[in-house]
């Protein structure tokens, strides 16, 4: 299986679940989105990454786990998004030390929140965007665009949210597929990222 880059496209509150984030990955060769449903604390971390002039007064909980990891030499190499079972995306952790390469498991969140303070590239499979990849309007939101952007997630509580779930629930099983559809459109269209995976969950259970 092919492995795609992705980057990080930006955060967005969630519009219809208090204290959930959606995160956006892009693909790097083409134009679909990944949309990912995390929790406040993972977002502010990723936010925070993503943020370099901001530098919190003691090390949040993926900083420790870097500096203990360069404390004995661990590398994070890369990530891969390498599975998605029921909306919940499943990825591994590539690291290496004294050239002995080591794959953990890891949530999604932690994953990227660590990519990131280790510059390593993030990777899915091709199977897996051709499954979850959405287009979305070109201006959404950028990751580092505006720091207003970031404030709603760096001021959020440190409270742990949802797992990496995109679930749909009970709200959308009684639409017909050709509704879902209309309704995934709309969501792209009002650029409603956490509303727009949950369709596509949704949708990927019923053409599966």
């Amino acid at each position: 299986m092919s492995l795609v880059k992705l980057t990080i496209k930006g955060i967005s509150y969630s519009q219809t679940q208090n204290g959930a984030y959606a995160l956006i990955l892009n693909e790097v060769d083409g134009e679909r989105k990944l949309p990912i449903v995390i929790g406040a604390f993972e977002a502010q971390s990723i936010a925070i990454a993503l943020e370099k002039e901001i530098k919190p007064p003691r090390p949040l909980t993926h900083d420790l786990f870097k500096n203990f990891a360069e404390r004995f030499d661990i590398v994070v190499k890369q990530v891969i998004i390498h599975k998605l079972v029921d909306g919940v995306f499943y990825s591994s952790i590539i690291c290496e030390r004294d050239k002995i390469e080591e794959i953990i498991d890891a949530r999604t969140s932690d994953a990227i929140a660590l990519a990131l303070r280790f510059s390593a590239p993030i990777f899915t499979y091709k199977n897996i965007l051709d499954k979850a990849g959405i287009y979305l309007k070109s201006n959404s939101i950028e990751a580092n665009k505006d720091s207003e952007e970031l404030d709603g997630v760096l001021s959020t509580p440190e409270t742990f949210g949802m797992e990496e779930s995109n679930q749909s629930g009970d709200t959308y099983t009684k639409h017909s597929l050709s509704e879902l559809h209309e309704l995934l459109e709309g969501a792209v269209q009002d650029e409603d990222y956490e509303k727009a995976a949950k369709i596509r969950d949704e949708i990927s259970k019923r053409e599966s």
